[in-house]
């Protein structure tokens, strides 16, 4: 059975991880309370959802924009430092909104604002701490630390929301957000005990025989410096198929925007069914990251990250049959969610560990075939890819929904999702055989 579980070589072999993989799963539970407690604060203020889906624009927007140049300034400076400023920018983001709750200033426009510097400062903070992991545990370690770094993120997702909905219940706003200003000032003191990181020096052009003199780097941060990173991806098709590839799965089969139709109306259960299917999905992730022994044994990454999108579309089309099933059923009448909940629930926790699994070796490759001075820049991408991608899906699934029906969508979805990973492999078959001994971009 142990060697089934997490492989914890990380915390043991690097205190300076350690401290840091603590400091995030005190804190992103923090930010799940902050999340869910700002979306239910700007509902009370204003009554409508339209405001509350404006929290989604006034966050990815700073992130998207920020994540790619936050990515250049984690390659230009030392990545400590520039960890250290996101961070203290982001509680200080944090002890703002809690303090305009204690204050009482209920007013929407400034929850805006905040939630826009908070996501500004996290579009810094991701890519750089992303692009710090390899110089704190190694390449050979990586599959095992971002597992582990996926055990964080399942407990965050099942345990804030939840938490969040009950503290503000019980004990209010002010205290809530307090309590993310505290569990966040674990994470500061990890990265302020961190060591100095600076960056490599890139090496000379390989092509220039007999040089081993490194290239001098350029302290400038702008477009330029933004654009090398995209440049890279352009010649580097290993890497840049883990983005590719990703998209796919997140745009073809995105099933989060129908979930609240699917609560009120197919399966039943209304928020509650809603609750339970995203819960799945975390404890799926959880689950991947608490028994992700096996995935450390595995080095053909490409090879791994294909499979699970092909999984991924499937369980999507499974929860899809489901969903379809559900609605022609007389028993299923919206009001209960029924027995349906409960295979529905079991296809979701299967596409989180799907796509827990991807993320693990999309993330691996990424930072491992990745030169150390473009780092943050290919973080910065990820960040983007990672929350455009689901955001872009979202649109096309709640579209597509009122022409084709949610269930149908899903089925069509996840089969297009398998189909088109599959010719993206075919366009380009050494992805399949990246090797993680052999990391090659």
């Amino acid at each position: 059975m142990p060697r089934f579980l997490a492989d914890l070589t990380p915390l043991k072999v690097s205190p300076a991880f350690r401290r840091l993989w603590i400091g995030n799963a005190l804190s992103a539970v923090g930010s799940q309370l902050t999340l869910v407690a700002v979306s239910l604060e700007v509902y009370k203020l204003t009554g409508s959802s339209f405001h509350v889906g404006l929290l989604g624009a006034f966050a990815v927007v700073p992130l998207v924009v920020a994540g790619l140049y936050g990515g250049a300034v984690a390659d230009h400076f030392d990545r400590r430092r520039v960890a250290l400023a996101s961070s203290a920018v982001l509680w200080g983001a944090t002890a703002a909104i809690a303090a305009q709750a204690w204050a009482g200033v209920e007013n929407v426009w400034v929850l805006y604002g905040l939630i826009a510097v908070h996501s500004g400062a996290g579009g810094i903070n991701q890519p750089t701490r992303g692009a710090i992991i390899p110089a704190l545990v190694g390449t050979r370690l990586l599959p095992a630390a971002n597992a582990l770094n996926m055990v964080t993120f399942g407990v965050a997702m099942m345990v804030g929301p939840l938490l969040g909905g009950v503290l503000v219940a019980t004990v209010g706003y002010a205290w809530t957000y307090t309590v993310d200003v505290v569990t966040y000032l674990a994470a500061l003191w990890a990265v302020f005990r961190l060591p100095p990181l600076p960056v490599a020096q890139p090496a000379a052009d390989a092509g220039e025989a007999g040089t081993t003199a490194a290239a001098p780097r350029r302290r400038r941060v702008g477009l330029a410096s933004v654009g090398e990173g995209f440049r890279f991806l352009a010649t580097k098709p290993n890497v840049r198929m883990t983005f590719l590839i990703d998209l796919v799965a997140m745009i073809t089969a995105a099933p989060r925007a129908l979930l609240p139709a699917i609560g009120a109306v197919l399966i039943g259960g209304g928020e509650t069914t809603v609750g339970v299917l995203l819960a799945a999905t975390a404890l799926g992730a959880f689950l991947t990251g608490l028994f992700s022994g096996p995935l450390t044994r595995i080095n053909r990454h490409g090879a791994a990250v294909y499979a699970s999108v092909v999984a991924w579309g499937l369980c999507v089309g499974g929860f899809g049959v489901v969903v379809f099933l559900a609605s022609r059923d007389p028993l299923s009448d919206g009001g209960g969610a029924g027995d349906w909940l409960w295979p529905a629930a079991a296809f979701m926790a299967l596409a989180g560990v799907a796509d827990s699994v991807s993320g693990v070796f999309r993330n691996t490759i990424l930072q491992s075939a990745t030169p150390d001075h473009l780092r943050g820049r290919l973080q910065g991408v990820f960040i983007v890819v990672v929350a455009g991608g689901p955001r872009v899906g979202e649109m096309v699934a709640g579209g597509a929904a009122g022409l084709a029906g949610e269930a149908w969508v899903m089925i069509g979805g996840g089969a297009l999702c398998v189909v088109l990973a599959t010719v993206l492999v075919r366009w380009l078959p050494s992805f399949m055989r990246y090797d993680a001994r052999n990391p090659t971009p």
